[in-house]
């Protein structure tokens, strides 16, 4: 069945929608205050206590479980700095507080991916072309077929097997996905353009090597080997995670894909439209919601963009009566019921599909 949406909602209703997410985002932009600035710096608390904690036990003990209990601390800072703190303040959603250490612009993450490529291909692209074929290229990162509105290629029978190579180095592909590289492959790049759009990945990327695999186990020469491994697995445990609940929050059964024209002409209304459609929600526990950097609210966030992450579960249950009311589904499930599903659409969709309607062309 196909998962293009070519239905539009009729003017009155569009106008209407934008009217009532409108009145949502107002009641809590309208409100942000001491308590939004209490909740980041806590988390940028616990970011940092819990890295200390977790290097300390690497680099000072010999035992499996200091290594082990480590591992997990080491790596639960970079989930909630790359995904409750990073990935929110350079959405701008602090901004607002005049912090520096909380600009948009001045931001600096802890992984691989340079914060302005990001900000770019994320913030721009991504937020303003959600789920269209052909200008939105987080749909299926440029090697994943996710929908049968995709053009098929030979490339795509193994999809899985990129698809688990995405999982291991999600932060590898996400840092290098600004530069474009399917575009130098087609023709349409030239070195020069290449090499130059590389510059800020391949500077962001010795700055992180440095960091984890040199300095890090240099200071404790006479536990390098246990260190280096350590942030080896740290790394590898965010980037599967980060790739989880991505994927569960853009990619589940339901989800919907737009064609350009979809898009023409586009009012407010209409793209609330587009992101309810294209986005699905986790359900989880507090704790859950704060370690996938409140991306398990994807709907709220593809509508609100830069609205204070932690809000989200707080309007959740207004936007689904919105959507309620207008015949919208709201696309939320548990993490394996979502991810189930991804899994099936990553295999379903390596093998070319019997299509309904036609193929739409990708740029």
């Amino acid at each position: 069945m196909s998962t293009l949406n070519r239905k539009r909602l009729s003017r009155e209703d569009a106008a209407a929608l934008q009217t009532d997410l409108d009145a949502v985002r107002d009641s809590v932009m309208n409100t942000l205050g001491e308590k939004d600035v209490a909740h980041i710096r806590r988390m940028i608390r616990r970011a940092r206590g819990s890295a200390i904690a977790g290097r300390a036990m690497i680099g000072l003990g010999f035992d499996p479980v200091t290594f082990v209990v480590g591992v997990a601390a080491l790596a639960h800072a970079k989930i909630v700095e790359n995904m409750e703190i990073g990935h929110n303040v350079m959405h701008g959603q602090y901004d607002w507080t005049n912090d520096p250490a909380l600009n948009s612009q001045r931001y600096e993450w802890d992984n691989v991916c340079d914060a302005g490529m990001w900000r770019h291909f994320h913030n721009y692209e991504h937020h303003t072309y959600t789920n269209i074929l052909g200008k939105d290229r987080d749909f299926g990162y440029t090697i994943l077929r996710m929908s049968d509105e995709q053009k098929w290629h030979p490339f795509f029978l193994f999809q899985p097997v990129w698809n688990a190579i995405l999982a291991l180095a999600f932060e590898w592909g996400v840092g290098g996905h600004d530069i474009g590289a399917e575009r130098l492959l087609d023709g349409k790049m030239s070195w020069k353009e290449f090499k130059e759009r590389s510059r800020p990945f391949h500077k962001k990327i010795r700055k992180q090597l440095f960091k984890d695999y040199v300095l890090f186990p240099l200071l404790t020469f006479w536990n390098a080997p246990r260190v280096l491994l350590a942030n080896l697995l740290a790394n590898l445990i965010r980037n599967l995670w980060s790739y989880a609940i991505i994927f569960c929050g853009h990619f589940p059964e339901g989800t919907q894909v737009f064609s350009e024209a979809d898009s023409d002409n586009e009012t407010r209304g209409d793209w609330y439209y587009r992101q309810l459609c294209g986005s699905a929600n986790i359900e989880g526990s507090r704790a859950f919601h704060v370690l996938s950097g409140h991306l398990s609210h994807q709907i709220e966030h593809h509508l609100f963009p830069d609205m204070p992450a932690h809000r989200y579960a707080e309007i959740a249950p207004q936007v689904q009566a919105i959507c309620a009311k207008y015949g919208i589904a709201y696309n939320t499930a548990s993490f394996a019921r979502q991810y189930g599903t991804v899994l099936g659409k990553v295999f379903r969709h390596a093998l070319p599909s019997r299509r309904t309607t036609p193929v739409l062309a990708e740029t």
